[in-house]
């Protein structure tokens, strides 16, 4: 789907299939008009028994709303301490934020402290999750996390924006940053996304605390030393959005973009050498 995230679009759906206006929907549920149009562009993030609601007045078959109900229970608003996601398994926490990105029809997120999930090589990972995790549950969560990249290949909106202290921390050895910086200068060059780089010499004025990815205008993951936490509160998400269009505006694109991360991955290149003379 291109211009509506799968739960927006099927509530829509339903909605005019079964001969509904907004007002009529609203009426129907108990929901507000506005909030039932909210739901529908993707701008509020309903409860589960919304959901209901709204699948029950469209007389949505009971296939669809399980689907539905299954979406809104991926996205609900939590934080899970990262000893709790270890020990029920990384690899699940992985899984789940998959479902939200499948979810979901624009994807935006800036980083100013490591590579963005999405575009991690393997390599990359591995060395993230270091040893954290014990050696079968380590490669089990990074299979996990490169299956989600399959999501790169649809025709979703993608919009990265990565600071280049990032790219500078050196993660795994230059070997592997190398590959890493080569791996997102062929995506972003070749268009598959669209990634922008804020040089180290950018002056700027915004305070950055922490990473964080937006799914729509209804969700935003961020992740801490000790907690990964999903937020849906309305204000706080459109907080979020304001962060991403003052740090966007400091990023270069296209091809600067792409000279940008050119001249680091020929830093790391050098670095991988100089052991050897």
């Amino acid at each position: 789907m291109t211009n509506q995230d799968q739960l927006s679009a099927e509530l829509r759906r339903l909605r005019k299939a079964a001969g509904l206006s907004g007002t009529e929907a609203a009426r129907l549920t108990s929901l507000s008009q506005s909030k039932v149009s909210r739901v529908e562009t993707g701008a509020f993030m309903p409860t589960e028994e919304q959901v209901v609601a709204l699948c029950r007045a469209y007389r949505a078959p009971a296939k669809i709303r399980r689907e539905l109900v299954a979406i809104t229970r991926d996205l609900r608003e939590e934080a899970s301490s990262a000893r709790v996601v270890f020990q029920r398994g990384a690899w699940r926490m992985q899984q789940r934020i998959g479902k939200i990105e499948t979810a979901s029809a624009r994807i935006r997120s800036f980083q100013p402290t490591i590579v963005f999930g999405l575009l991690q090589t393997r390599a990359y990972i591995t060395a993230l999750f270091g040893d954290s995790l014990p050696d079968t549950e380590r490669d089990q969560t990074v299979d996990a996390r490169l299956e989600r990249q399959r999501i790169l290949d649809s025709d979703r909106e993608f919009h990265f924006v990565v600071t280049e202290g990032a790219l500078r921390w050196n993660m795994g050895g230059a070997a592997t940053m190398q590959a890493q910086l080569d791996h997102l200068i062929e995506l972003s060059c070749r268009g598959r996304v669209r990634l922008g780089v804020i040089p180290w010499t950018t002056a700027v004025s915004v305070p950055v605390l922490h990473g964080f990815d937006i799914y729509d205008s209804r969700a935003v993951l961020l992740g801490t030393q000790t907690a990964t936490a999903l937020v849906t509160d309305e204000r706080e998400v459109a907080d979020y959005e304001k962060n991403f269009a003052e740090v966007e505006r400091y990023a270069t694109y296209g091809d600067v973009a792409c000279s940008h991360l050119a001249r680091i991955a020929a830093d790391y290149r050098k670095l991988a050498v100089e052991p050897l003379r």
